[in-house]
Order: structure tokens, then sequence, then C-alpha cells
């Protein structure tokens, strides 16, 4: 049976569409917006009046943690995650053990995943084996098994020249290298944001710099080498403005940034909250409000979770110690729609660009539109909806968010992925 998704506002921004429509879907793909007739002999009705109806989201920066590392999350915990925030894609980063590095650990998350059904997981694969920045990976073959972008994530390559042989081999195949941008020198075990707040609290810190050097150094060897170059979760002032100047300049450069880093400020550590430590860290209000700036004039393409899992006693710890990382994809949606939709400083589908079509481009795989023939892969969003995050609740392993309590407008009511409805209202179909 078709499903119909009748009385909502599509809003499409691969093709600028933006007004009250019904969608059907045949099979596993879209198969007509319109005016449609409520036929319940033919159709399966999902009445959406009132709700938002947009491509589902493409989370680029994930850590599913397996292999390895289960006890975190899994590839079945992690894509539930997903589809309860109306995420029908995720990019998972290859900190796994063993490392996503070689062809046929890239073709058994991706088997597993499609198994699972919950979610598309596209493995990103490591840049060097075992991502200790000695050796390249095998990328030609990762990519014949389906890597869609290539990084080292929070292993940055120190070595330029090795950085830019990898950038040149990644040239060639027209992928993007994804860079975690940290001068390890620099930041050298800091634990939180470098300022007097770190003084006052006697936990070292980690400038600002550690960041925009390596923006700058990284962003140098994409121009030389013609690379696509895709920046991780930017966090600082300094290093929106390089990223700002070189896309006027025309390198390839992209970028990212998360929630936690244009709704939280450093002040979220005090007390020692471990659920507030990541890296890169949290930083001043300046930097907030240059991330926020960069998300509206299109320098920052794309918001990502950097979903980060750790069991409870990695975070329950003393801070020196903690795990580094936040969960985020059970309140991407909320937080973007609370802290830049509802104070209007981007509107409904200016964010499905930024969290669907562009991370959708950047990673080159078929999503981020409502196209006819496209593949069903929907989420209805309510921008009304009070939502108080509560941690017990998540479909994730894990429960490391700073944002437990908070009250936020605007959720996920219903998931499609290849045309069957995944999750709604809340639950797991």
């Amino acid at each position: 049976m078709q499903l119909l998704l009748k009385g909502g506002r599509v809003v499409d921004p691969s093709s600028n569409l933006d007004k009250q429509a019904d969608l059907l879907i045949t099979d596993d793909v879209i198969s007509e917006i319109g005016d449609i007739a409520a036929d319940e002999s033919k159709y399966q009705i999902e009445d959406v009046a009132g709700k938002i109806v947009a491509p589902g989201l493409v989370d680029m920066h994930v850590h599913l943690r397996e292999p390895g590392f289960e006890y975190k999350e899994d590839i079945e915990s992690g894509s539930k995650a997903a589809a309860i925030s109306g995420i029908t894609s995720v990019a998972c980063m290859p900190n796994t053990k063993p490392a996503i590095d070689n062809k046929s650990i890239v073709e058994f998350i991706r088997e597993k995943a499609k198994s699972i059904g919950y979610a598309k997981v596209y493995p990103i694969g490591a840049l060097t084996k075992d991502m200790i920045s000695d050796e390249m990976a095998e990328i030609g073959d990762m990519l014949e098994g389906g890597a869609a972008a290539f990084s080292d994530d929070a292993f940055p390559i120190a070595n330029s020249g090795l950085l830019r042989r990898i950038m040149e081999y990644c040239f060639m195949f027209d992928v993007p290298v994804i860079t975690h941008c940290e001068d390890k020198s620099l930041s050298d075990d800091g634990l939180m944001n470098e300022g007097l707040l770190s003084d006052k609290m006697g936990l070292k810190g980690i400038p600002a710099e550690s960041e925009e050097i390596s923006v700058i150094r990284n962003i140098i060897l994409a121009g030389l080498t013609g690379c696509k170059l895709h920046i991780a979760h930017v966090s600082t002032k300094k290093a929106v403005g390089y990223i700002r100047e070189a896309k006027k300049s025309g390198i390839k450069v992209t970028c990212e940034t998360c929630p936690h880093y244009f709704t939280l400020t450093e002040n979220a550590v005090e007390g020692y909250n471990t659920n507030a430590k990541m890296n890169p860290p949290l930083r001043k209000q300046e930097d907030v409000d240059a991330v926020i700036e960069g998300l509206a004039d299109g320098t920052i393409d794309a918001i990502a979770t950097d979903h980060a899992p750790h069991s409870i006693e990695e975070k329950e710890t003393e801070f020196a110690v903690a795990a580094t990382g936040i969960i985020g994809m059970e309140t991407s949606l909320p937080l973007t729609l609370s802290n830049l939709v509802k104070k209007d400083i981007i509107d409904i589908s200016y964010m499905i660009k930024l969290m669907s079509l562009n991370p959708a481009k950047i990673l080159g795989i078929n999503a981020g539109t409502l196209g006819i023939g496209k593949p069903a892969d929907i989420v209805v969003i309510d921008e009304d909806a009070s939502l108080t995050v509560d941690p017990s609740k998540f479909k994730s392993k894990a429960r490391n968010t700073p944002f437990a309590g908070m009250e936020l407008q605007g959720q996920s009511v219903l998931t499609i992925l290849n045309g069957k409805i995944v999750s709604k209202n809340g639950s797991i179909i």
C-alpha cells in the first residue's frame, strides 16, 4: 500500500519548495507532491497537517563505536537514536577498534546497518592505518567498499607532507578529507578552553589558537592540492573568519559546527561538569556569536552532532580523567529549532539545508531532497512541540549530555526510511 502524508507544509530547499501539499510514497521512493485525494482504499494515510515535511536529516559526524566499543554504543542503538531524531542518514567516524581503515570493516558496517534498518550508515574511512599518522590507509579499497569520506577523526595528522600526499590522493578520487583541526603541541592535554575560567578552576586550558593554526594549515594544503577539505566542529571566532576568507578565494573548503557550539559557552563547565567536557572545548560568548553568524551567512555549511557516547562510569569521575565528548543526535533538532529558527536567525528551509541537503552534498550521498523518484527518506517535524530533555528516555546507550532538563521547542514526530515508518511520536516502529 502507498503511504500518503496529508496536509503538511512540504519544505525542500533542493528545489526551493515550501508550500502546503500532500506527499505520496510508492514503494521506497517519492512519487508525487501536490493535492492528492485521500483514498483510504489505496493509501495508508498519515495526517501531518500543521507539521513540516522535509528530507530526512543527514548527520555527517557520528561515533557509533562498533566495532570494539559496543558498551558505549553500537550500530543498532545509534541507528535507533537517529531514527527517533529524524535522522535518516549518518556518517560514522573511524575511531573504532579496529579502526575503519580497510574495505572489510567498511562493508561490515554498511551491511549490519542495512540489516538493522533504522538509518542509512555511511562509514568514514581512516586516512592513515590505525589512525596513527604513519602510513596512508587503503583509501581506494575503502571507496570500493562504500566509504563516503576520509578522516583520522580526533587524531590530526601533524606531518604536513603526509597530509599533502593524502590530499593529492583523495583529489584523484574527488572525495572529501575531513579534518579535526587541533595542534596537539598547543592543546597539550588541556581540559577546557584556555582563559580566566580555566585559571580559576585550576584546569589546564586549550587555546583557541590550537584549532585556528590547524585550520589555516589545512586550508593552505587544500589550496595546494585542490582537494575537497571539510573542517569538522568549528568552534572559534577566528576559525570561522579564516574559512570565510578561504571560500572567497576559491579554495574547496566546507565546514560544520555542532549545536553545543552555538548554544553553550565555557561556563557550562563550572562545577566541573564532565558532561560539558568535549574537544574542541566549549569557548567564549564571542565565539558562540561568531559561529551563529557563520551559520546565518553561509560560511558554515552544515550542522552535525559529533555524537560521542560514553558509559556513565567514564563520565562520572574526576574532570581530568573523564572521557571527552557528548551525545547529540536526540537533541540536535530541538536545539537548532529553539536557538536558531525560533529566534529568527535562520528559517526552516535554511535549517533543512544545513541539516540535510548540504551534508548530503558534501558526502556525495543520495539524500537531502524530496525530488520525485528519490528515496523516501523523510522527517515530519512539529516545530511547536514542547520538550524537556530527559536522557533516561534516549534510545542511545549513553546519557552524557549537558542539556538534561532543558526546555526546548520542536521535535521529530515521524521518520520514514525507504518509504517505511521507522519512528512515530517518540517511539521506534
